[in-house]
């Protein structure tokens, strides 16, 4: 690691201080993605803001018809939450299978929508779902949040500090998972809510998660695995690697959308 100074704020407030009072400062959450990129000298920030002692961005909370879940609210704790259990079950079955035990101990859900990884899960449920995702200074929407690869509509002194879901009538998630490191090659969260069916891609897209429209005008008039069998997403826009050509993405966002669209029915 390179040297950098550490701070630890107790509020919001603090943490944003600290980051406009830095030079190059950076937020830790969970630590799963910031602590092997300083570690492997890929990033020498001159600060680091530790988001650990800021109570006020844990826990999660219940009021009609929203689920709302602090950013610093780890993986392990969405997933075994009865309120989530009980709301958006989808959600908490997304959350249940992110990374190891480790991760879902270590990591959190503002952290992970923060870094916006284009093979993450949240993101996906975050988009189906037409989440708001909270910050220091507004109210983004889902939809204007994520803004390409690794990239967010964040400022540099903005910080995650809760994302509200509304409680959707059906929803699921299934992903074909990297068996080494349990990210997603394809994950497709879809959703039936009070605006019409939502899908929503992660893991393929050479600009990170996305939604599939066709999928969800077909979804809208008929919630059926068979209403979206037929659809095909073009290569054209699709991540190709060691793992998975464009091709196969292409087909297993197909086979995710129907497996998810089965289970949620």
């Amino acid at each position: 690691m390179y040297e950098f100074e550490h701070h630890k704020p107790g509020s919001v407030a603090d943490a944003v201080s600290a980051l406009k009072g830095a030079d190059d400062g950076k937020l830790l959450a969970g630590g799963q993605t910031m602590i092997p990129t300083l570690k492997q000298r890929l990033a020498s920030p001159s600060d680091l803001i530790d988001l650990s002692g800021v109570g006020e961005l844990k826990g999660i909370t219940v009021s009609g018809n929203t689920v709302t879940i602090g950013a610093m609210t780890k993986h392990a704790e969405v997933a075994s939450s009865a309120d989530v259990k009980s709301a958006i079950p989808a959600l908490a079955e997304l959350a249940d299978n992110i990374g190891d035990a480790q991760v879902r101990n270590m990591g959190t859900i503002g952290g992970s929508v923060a870094n916006n990884d284009p093979a993450a899960d949240y993101p996906s449920a975050c988009l189906a779902l037409g989440a708001t995702i909270h910050t220091s200074q507004r109210e983004i929407s889902a939809d204007d949040f994520f803004t390409g690869l690794f990239e967010t509509a964040l400022a540099e002194d903005e910080i995650i500090t809760k994302i509200s879901f509304p409680v959707p009538s059906k929803a699921a998630y299934e992903k074909f998972p990297n068996p080494a490191s349990r990210y997603a090659l394809v994950g497709v969260f879809v959703a039936q809510t009070g605006g019409g069916a939502r899908v929503a891609v992660t893991g393929a897209g050479q600009d990170g998660v996305f939604r599939v429209p066709e999928m969800e005008s077909a979804l809208s008039g008929n919630f059926s695995a068979d209403a979206v069998s037929g659809i095909k997403v073009a290569e054209d826009d699709l991540n190709a690697d060691i793992h998975a050509s464009a091709a196969y993405r292409a087909h297993l966002i197909t086979v995710m959308a129907k497996r998810a669209v089965a289970k949620a029915g």
